[in-house]
């Protein structure tokens, strides 16, 4: 065989497994199901961080489940099906638009934010994000794409309950990350303020911590994962971050944060909050894990919140 027909044959092989380890890469990170979340038993995920409240997160979900809601659905900038629910606490009184996190939905992430809202007098209209529960698409993009969905919705809003309503976006894990996306974006007058709640501040840098806690080379693995995202995932990972977004966002800011995040750490709130320019103020909720800062010290998770938001 001559030598250049053995070069072709180790440079195909090569490139071969360059588009097969980038290709698992995308599936890991990026692709999703879309199994349905209406389902009748409450699944959580086997993890330590729900195992602590469990019990208290699928009776709030119970709960939730037997509140009247109105059905709504836009069509995102790329032609998906996006839906969300709007549950009302009191007619006339300020909206937030409940965006959830990574692989969750808005029933299993936000039905004690739905709680939450109720007891700080807000109505709760909580989307299912791109590729999540009953929304269309099977790529996740970590806020790229998501921020423009949210942007939408609040102009749905806006214009579906009178620009006269108070709006604020909310958003836990990659639900934060998406809102605080969007803050910098072009959002109708209404919308007032953002709640961030253990947010990361770069998804680059998040996917290498994932990639560390595997026992792998992040500086191996993650260039892999950036061109899985814009081969398969048609959009480009580093496009922005919220680190950058807070940087020019003129919206008020609370960011809240576990300090036992063991997922996102605290720290990356933090940082968030030095650079944000708005208006802001950073709430640590000691001992608690991510996701799980209400549920651990809800009178002082409330009592921030109402603080911030009342003194605009």
């Amino acid at each position: 065989m001559e030598w250049y027909y053995v070069l072709l044959i180790v440079l195909g092989s090569i490139l071969l497994l360059i588009l097969l380890t980038t290709y698992i890469c995308y599936k890991i990170a990026f692709y999703s199901n879309n199994k349905k979340a209406l389902v009748d038993e409450v699944v959580l995920p086997n993890q330590k961080i729900f195992n602590t409240f469990r019990e208290q997160i699928i009776q709030d979900v119970t709960d939730i489940r037997a509140l009247p809601y109105q059905a709504y659905e836009i069509k995102s900038f790329d032609g998906l099906t996006l839906k969300a629910k709007y549950y009302e606490c009191k007619k006339g009184a300020p909206i937030e638009i409940m965006v959830h996190g990574y692989r969750g939905n808005g029933e299993r992430d936000l039905s004690t934010g739905i709680k939450r809202a109720f007891l700080c007098q807000r109505n709760a209209f909580v989307v299912d994000q791109r590729g999540s529960g009953s929304s269309s698409g099977h790529v996740l993009t970590f806020g790229i794409k998501e921020r423009k969905d949210c942007v939408a919705w609040a102009h749905f809003v806006s214009q579906t309950f009178g620009e006269d309503i108070t709006i604020f976006l909310t958003g836990i894990s990659m639900g934060a990350a998406t809102v605080l996306l969007a803050s910098s974006m072009d959002l109708p007058k209404n919308v007032k303020g953002i709640l961030a709640d253990c947010g990361y501040d770069n998804a680059s840098t998040m996917i290498k911590k994932v990639i560390k806690g595997l026992k792998l080379p992040a500086k191996i693995f993650y260039p892999f994962v950036k061109l899985g995202a814009r081969l398969f995932g048609k959009f480009n990972l580093e496009e922005t971050s919220p680190y950058e977004s807070v940087q020019h966002s003129k919206l008020p800011i609370i960011f809240i944060h576990g300090t036992d995040d063991s997922l996102v750490p605290c720290q990356m709130s933090r940082n968030l909050y030095n650079v944000c320019v708005s208006k802001k103020k950073l709430v640590e909720i000691e001992n608690a894990d991510h996701g799980v800062a209400y549920l651990v010290n809800p009178e002082l998770y409330i009592k921030e919140l109402n603080d911030f938001f009342n003194n605009l």
